[in-house]
């Protein structure tokens, strides 16, 4: 196994990297400062596509990107950066959209956080489910929504709410988008940290960033943790496989969440590439507008 750092991009808040096999590149967020980045699979920066907002998480899509910012769903366009919406949320100053993930029939879920300081009464967060340009939500309750992925044949659902610590699993129904009762996976709080963002392997296992404790750890399908890394920089965000035969696992970090994470370690912020995992990835679903409705 092989730690080392992509390219020189810095985040502030490094969020959401998905592997584009299209285009062969590698595309993250710098979450609050509103870019969206491309890089080749060598760390040459291709693209920096600035928006308006926060931008929580991006999915791939037919001709460029689906991306969740602040308000709602938006289209990205993979070369000039314009983005048009696709289905906006009910107006919260509390909330905002963060994490995000394409399932494997064309939908793109993204779940909501609650934003400290825009006010004193915080609503409850939502995790979203974007399906033909219409937006349904499909858990409440929740307080930070992150780790979002699927099992490689489609049929369970993984998150979690990162304040709670507990990964939970759903029955997922690739058909209709419908999802069945909460299983608890794992609670990563005695690994020390609650869980950020998430990724799963060819074989089912979830490779999840521990933001607090500094590490990605791989977690069995039926929640055994068969794996922890440690990381040479704080706070990973979140990791996703890519490169050649989906072998490289890279992970986003975190300088500064405009929160209370905050590093002054000189590779904050940085792109962390790890190799020789005997692990490999699988492609990620691609949104599609006209996905057929059962």
């Amino acid at each position: 196994m092989e730690i080392a750092f992509f390219g020189k991009h810095r985040c502030r808040l490094g969020e959401s990297p998905v592997w584009d096999d299209a285009r062969h590149c590698l595309w993250w967020v710098d979450s609050l400062a509103g870019l969206i980045h491309a890089a080749s699979g060598d760390g040459t920066l291709r693209a920096t596509l600035p928006q308006d907002r926060p931008v929580g998480s991006i999915g791939l899509a037919d001709g460029g990107l689906v991306a969740a910012l602040a308000d709602g769903f938006y289209r990205i366009d993979g070369d000039t950066g314009g983005a048009s919406a696709i289905a906006l949320l009910p107006e919260d100053a509390t909330l905002r959209l963060n994490d995000g993930k394409a399932d494997r029939a064309g939908r793109f879920l993204s779940g909501q956080m609650q934003v400290h300081g825009a006010g004193t009464e915080l609503s409850d967060a939502l995790l979203w489910q974007l399906d033909a340009g219409r937006a349904r939500d499909l858990v409440g309750g929740l307080k930070l929504t992150n780790a979002i992925c699927f099992s490689p044949d489609g049929g369970t659902l993984y998150f979690a709410d990162s304040l709670e610590g507990v990964i939970r699993a759903h029955p997922y129904d690739s058909a209709t988008g419908a999802i069945g009762p909460r299983r608890d996976l794992i609670d990563c709080r005695p690994c020390g940290s609650g869980p950020d963002g998430a990724t799963v392997d060819a074989d089912g296992n979830l490779w999840v960033a521990l933001v607090l404790a500094q590490r990605i750890v791989c977690i069995a399908p039926d929640g055994m943790l068969l794996r922890s890394i440690d990381l040479p920089i704080p706070y990973p965000a979140c990791p996703a496989f890519g490169g050649p035969g989906l072998a490289t696992l890279y992970v986003t970090t975190i300088a500064d969440s405009g929160q209370r994470l905050k590093s002054d370690h000189p590779n904050a912020g940085r792109i962390v590439a790890i190799t020789g995992l005997g692990a490999r990835g699988l492609q990620e679903g691609r949104y599609q507008d006209n996905h057929i409705r059962e």
